[in-house]
């Protein structure tokens, strides 16, 4: 399988940090969040053989980043000089996936969880979904997407950014899609096109769930930034 890592955004809420460094390369105790997805996917042991990194923002620094990279020979990168949002991306690079299930992260969370279950998982879906979704239990419902399940763990309702969720499991905006996902954005007729908003509504009913009980923070906001650095231990070396 292979993974797209969204790391072009601007990263405006964690301003001024974000002013000289992009989003997809703060650090956590030191090492990039960017750092952390490499490890975390490209272990043998994931099943994941190569990652594709889009950049716009602050691109040098990506493209830095990545030449240094233990992980760099298994590494691509493409660069937007227009952003073409979160599902415009997938569908602009359709070709690196072969035509196969292949993962969608964004990469300017903290997250820490088993990608070889979670592909398990997407393998075991039910017979319709065409989706696995990443959840995990957030204590800022409010901010985040909320998912609604039935008993086989398919999404049947997605409250995004709700000033009363019903809940507090969050879409973790990691997924694995089937090829199916992006013969659907081609008939949207559009290059520029967003999961959370043109995408998940669409498949209702057809998405899994994968629930990470591990660690999963959307590193959007300084103070969601200082939560990690006080609750996510420092990285050992491989």
């Amino acid at each position: 399988m292979r993974a797209l890592l969204l790391a072009a955004g601007l990263g405006t809420r964690l301003r001024p940090l974000t002013e000289t460094v992009p989003k997809c390369l703060i650090p956590i105790h030191g090492k990039p969040l960017l750092g952390y997805w490499f490890d975390l996917l490209l272990k043998p042991e994931t099943g994941i053989d190569r990652v594709l990194v889009n950049t716009s923002y602050l691109p040098e620094q990506v493209r830095g980043f990545v030449a240094a990279s233990p992980w760099r020979e298994r590494v691509d990168l493409i660069h937007e000089t227009e952003l073409l949002g979160t599902g415009g991306t997938a569908l602009c690079n359709a070709d690196f996936f072969g035509g196969e299930a292949f993962m969608v992260v964004h990469a300017d969370n903290l997250s820490r969880f088993d990608p070889a279950a979670f592909i398990a998982r997407h393998r075991a879906r039910p017979p319709a979904a065409a989706i696995t979704m990443m959840t995990f239990a957030t204590d800022t419902p409010q901010s985040c997407g909320i998912v609604e399940l039935d008993e086989r763990g398919l999404v049947t309702r997605f409250h995004e950014k709700v000033a009363n969720p019903p809940g507090n499991q969050a879409n973790g905006a990691v997924y694995i899609f089937e090829p199916d996902v992006l013969d659907f954005m081609r008939g949207l007729n559009q290059t520029a096109i967003d999961l959370s908003t043109q995408v998940i509504p669409a498949f209702m009913g057809r998405i899994y769930t994968f629930a990470n009980t591990d660690y999963h923070r959307d590193i959007g906001t300084l103070a969601s930034l200082e939560q990690a650095h006080r609750d996510y231990p420092p990285p050992r070396p491989l």
